[in-house]
């Protein structure tokens, strides 16, 4: 076992309330149960000593691993290959006819040799709550019993393996031939259900649970309507958008993983399993488009959650994010216990940004409701109210200082895209209200967004830079005004616009990867620098798709998938060295690779007819 692994070298399970990562070497090194903001259970990848491991490995000198999902699923296999044998550790968390009773949350780990003999060797040892909590150990037969106040865990074993307590932890062998199974399966039990026992494993039960979640998945992804030239990315990016995506809900999280650093060694690692109303809203146009009605309406109906109760901590009518059931407490603390991936310190719990203003997010909420009936149609008069409020609230807000999109700690500016997003508000809402005959203050929400244009033009593009910028009255490039044109604010090859895509090609493009902008021009409040941002990339491929430069695009849309860990999955950033860097994966990364290949699709498309 490896103390820290890459971060991009993981594959992603999941049951659709929480998460698991497991590594190429076999080891689950990140699960928190029985929801994604839960307390961990397995936090190796933020401390090899004391974060706690699932590993099932082959270890013998000279083997191979490799990786992959079966396809269009989310099955994880890992292959172990020695010169003895050929085995495969299969991983799942059950869905379909077999999904987990309420209350618990299961991951299977299905073992198998196909050439051969491969020695296995099991080691279950959780901390539990990020390894500030102890827990009893109960070894009975077949099975483990972990405990604490909140959780009963249950580790059991099927076929030939057989286990030992070691500490507070167990481990164990299995020695399978060519055409041998054996099973291992972890239930997290909490509420009624911690008082009772799982079910006793069986070939047969492990079976069907196999073929329930790989027809899950199957009978899934037959929704989508993506067709295009890049549709192996497409899907498993859409696989992985649902992965994170909490059922109950509806609500996507940002990334499973928290703590993950955006440079190894710095101090920018941040805790990202949380439900972001910008992600969550440019999400909405994506799923449509690809087919996904039910996902979208389920998240629209969350937001609109959001906007009628307006519970926030900070007294503004909406929070940049929330906890996937809505509460808006996410008070952030620093877990100086856990030395941090690599040495990655401080690991953070929670999120201080939550606190932050960022007027954006208001027009991405108007832009994704104005994609759907909920507030017109299923909230009635009364869901139109609330958001006739909300703009009308925006309207006496939105010229003021924020701390952007980029969740800078800093201090306010004056920030473009801030501006932007509002702009859209009020265009869309306009829209709505005109088009649904609905009451609202047509006259003032049009005034304040020509005025809101006005600003834009005249003091958020740069004569001296040709381009748009980061903050009013500056010169510093923002990638975040990539989606300039994406809403409707410019033409995609007006003069303004394309001179500011030249401009962030020279100063923010290395090599087609995009940052998002430079810290030493625009200082952020942090130390040290960051890699290239993998949604901005893929912004970057549909601005040049829509700008009509189809052979750039195409050229660094390609080039961007080579930077896809082993399975296609992408966290935040990019390294110098090609690595994945930040929280892993990234719900907007994989939504921009979405967007980017629809813009790109329908592009090329256009300039063959």
């Amino acid at each position: 076992m490896r103390r820290y692994p890459p971060i991009g070298d993981h594959g992603l399970i999941g049951d659709l309330r929480t998460a698991a990562l497991v590594s190429s070497d076999g080891v689950l090194d990140w699960f928190c149960a029985p929801r994604f903001d839960s307390p961990s259970l397995f936090a190796a990848l933020l401390d090899h000593d004391r974060g706690g491991h699932f590993a099932i490995t082959e270890d013998g000198p000279g083997t191979t691993t490799r990786q992959l999902y079966l396809a269009d699923t989310a099955v994880l296999v890992t292959r172990f290959m020695t010169e003895e044998g050929v085995g495969e550790v299969i991983d799942f968390m059950p869905l379909g006819e077999a999904e987990a009773p309420a209350g618990q949350n299961r991951i299977i780990r299905i073992l198998r040799v196909t050439r051969g003999t491969v020695r296995f060797r099991l080691d279950c040892r959780p901390a539990f709550d990020y390894a500030r909590g102890d827990h009893g150990l109960t070894l009975e037969g077949d099975t483990a019993h972990f405990t604490t106040p909140d959780l009963a865990v249950f580790l059991q074993v099927g076929g030939p393996v057989r286990l030992t307590a070691d500490g507070t932890g167990v481990h164990g062998e299995a020695l399978l031939q060519q055409g041998e199974m054996a099973a291992a399966v972890l239930t997290v039990c909490h509420g009624p259900a911690a008082a009772t026992a799982p079910e006793p494993i069986t070939e047969g039960r492990m079976r069907h649970a196999f073929h329930s979640t790989y027809e899950y998945w199957h009978r899934w992804l037959r929704r989508s309507r993506y067709r295009g030239r890049w549709q192996q990315m497409v899907n498993r990016s859409a696989i992985t958008l649902k992965l994170m995506t909490y059922a109950p809900t509806g609500a996507p999280v940002a990334a499973v993983t928290m703590g993950l650093p955006e440079r190894v060694g710095g101090e920018r690692n941040w805790d990202y399993r949380y439900t972001w109303v910008r992600d969550g809203s440019l999400s909405v146009k994506a799923l449509l488009d690809l087919g996904f009605e039910e996902e979208a309406d389920a998240f629209r109906r969350w937001l609109g959650g959001r906007v009628t109760d307006r519970r926030t901590v900070t007294g503004e009518p909406l929070q940049i994010m929330y906890r996937v059931d809505g509460d808006p407490h996410l008070d952030e603390a620093v877990l100086d216990h856990l030395e941090g991936y690599r040495g990655s310190a401080p690991v953070r719990l929670g999120n201080g940004a939550a606190e932050q203003l960022q007027l954006d997010i208001y027009g991405e909420v108007v832009f994704a409701l104005s994609h759907g009936r909920d507030v017109t149609h299923t909230a009635g008069y009364d869901g139109w109210q609330n958001l006739s409020a909300l703009l009308d609230w925006l309207t006496a807000n939105w010229d003021r200082p924020d701390e952007g999109i980029w969740e800078t700690r800093g201090g306010r500016k004056d920030f473009t895209y801030s501006r932007l997003m509002c702009w859209s508000a009020f265009d869309r809402g306009i829209r709505m209200a005109t088009e649904l005959a609905r009451p609202a203050d047509v006259a003032g929400w049009t005034a304040t967004r020509d005025a809101v244009f006005r600003q834009i033009i005249e003091r958020g593009y740069s004569p001296r830079r040709q381009a748009f910028v980061q903050a009013l009255d500056g010169d510093v490039l923002d990638a975040a005004l990539l989606l300039l044109p994406t809403v409707g604010f410019l033409s995609p090859k007006d003069r303004r616009w394309l001179s500011t895509l030249d401009a962030i090609e020279s100063d923010l493009v290395s090599d087609s990867l995009v940052h998002r902008y430079d810290p030493r021009e625009s200082p952020d409040g942090l130390r040290g620098d960051e890699g290239t941002f993998s949604l901005c990339t893929f912004l970057y491929v549909g601005a040049l798709a829509r700008a009509g430069r189809l052979g750039m695009a195409r050229y660094a849309f390609d080039k961007m998938l080579t930077y896809a860990n082993h399975v296609g999955l992408f966290a935040e950033e990019i390294g110098p060295r090609g690595e994945q860097l930040g929280n892993f994966p990234q719900a907007f990364t994989h939504l921009a690779l979405i967007t980017a290949a629809q813009a790109l699709d329908e592009a090329l498309d256009r300039a063959e007819d």
